[in-house]
């Protein structure tokens, strides 16, 4: 019944078996729905398993209104697979990295049609992380009712069992990875594309800010006419209980020798409205492009950021700071964001 309302999921199963010669795919996790039916979340890989090598890593649909974000993580998993058919250069590339898909977090919201997960609660405010400072009212996470949005779950609840999922599964790869990079695609903020980093829970800088200054540089670089926003989601609002900051602060714990750089692109669909108002009555509608041609436009000009990313994560010695630059980048990004 809910794999019907899904064609995110039978598209992603297409793409894995597709790719089957060259993909490691695994469930880490099934959810529980209405009526007694479950919906797995797939883990898929691709590139060299030998532990030492670096990882990029690409999340979607945790929002499960947020359709765009898994449909832009499938679209790329996609065009890696057909890639893989003819193109030496990825297949060089993918000697010397990981890659790791989670299109799906939330696949029983995105079945339902609601924000959070089949329990009411918002996968982005269930982590152990409270705000610092004063957060929104409501969208910064509230505890009143799984009836309202951004609903946390109960205190001193174990976190939801899709984030449990998500948080062992990034635990083992960050546990084999010098250094790691991972993107967590969603949609819903403003009229611009942005690329966010930790934190969400107060205004501090996080502890790798040279090297997020380095990253930024060699995408200008690169991309000199990009047109995304790259700051810290801070500079926005706070939130509690976010999943990549509390991962992020794990990850100094744990490895403290590793670099760890979890980014968030919120895709500004206020835009997709503006060129189409009728979209503001439709739930789906607010989060995502509705017209055909738009979609389309979406999942194309997503793929250059994407791939970027791995190209970056793949030639990472070339550009992360050393020590003695670190105190420069660290006082340029300082200046630029704080």
């Amino acid at each position: 019944m809910y794999r019907s309302r899904l064609p995110e999921l039978a598209t992603l199963e297409r793409v894995i078996e597709l790719g089957a010669p060259h993909l490691r795919t695994r469930i880490i996790a099934r959810v529980a729905m209405p009526g007694g039916s479950e919906l797995p979340v797939y883990a898929i890989e691709l590139g060299n398993p030998r532990p030492g090598l670096p990882l990029v890593g690409y999340f979607g649909g945790v929002h499960g209104l947020e359709r765009i974000g898994a449909e832009v993580v499938i679209s790329h998993l996609h065009s890696l697979v057909m890639r893989l058919q003819w193109d030496s250069t990825l297949h060089q590339q993918l000697e010397t990295m990981r890659l790791l898909f989670v299109p799906i977090v939330n696949p029983g919201g995105m079945a339902l049609g609601t924000r959070a997960n089949p329990q009411g609660v918002d996968l982005m405010r269930n982590a152990p992380v409270q705000a610092q400072d004063a957060v929104p009212w409501l969208v910064g996470g509230q505890r009143l009712s799984a009836r309202l949005p951004w609903y946390q779950g109960p205190p001193d609840a174990p976190m939801q069992p899709e984030n449990q999922a998500l948080c062992s599964l990034v635990h083992e790869v960050l546990a084999q990875c010098p250094f790691a990079l991972t993107v967590d695609c969603h949609s819903g903020f403003g009229a611009r594309d942005r690329l966010w980093f930790p934190f969400a829970h107060k205004r501090e800088p996080i502890t790798h800010l040279a090297e997020l200054q380095a990253l930024k540089a060699i995408f200008v670089q690169a991309h000199s006419y990009h047109r995304y926003v790259i700051e810290p989601q801070s500079v926005q609002y706070l939130a509690h209980g976010d999943v990549w900051d509390h991962l992020y602060l794990e990850s100094l714990a744990r490895y403290p020798s590793q670099a760890f750089l979890p980014l968030t692109l919120e895709m500004g669909s206020w835009l997709w409205i503006k060129k189409n108002p009728r979209q503001l009555f439709s739930r789906h509608g607010i989060f995502n492009p509705l017209i055909q041609h738009r979609q389309q436009r979406v999942l194309r000009q997503h793929q250059a950021l994407l791939d970027f990313l791995a190209r970056a994560v793949g030639s990472c010695q070339r550009w992360l700071p050393s020590p003695e630059q670190r105190a420069t980048l660290h006082d340029q990004a300082l200046r630029e964001w704080y």
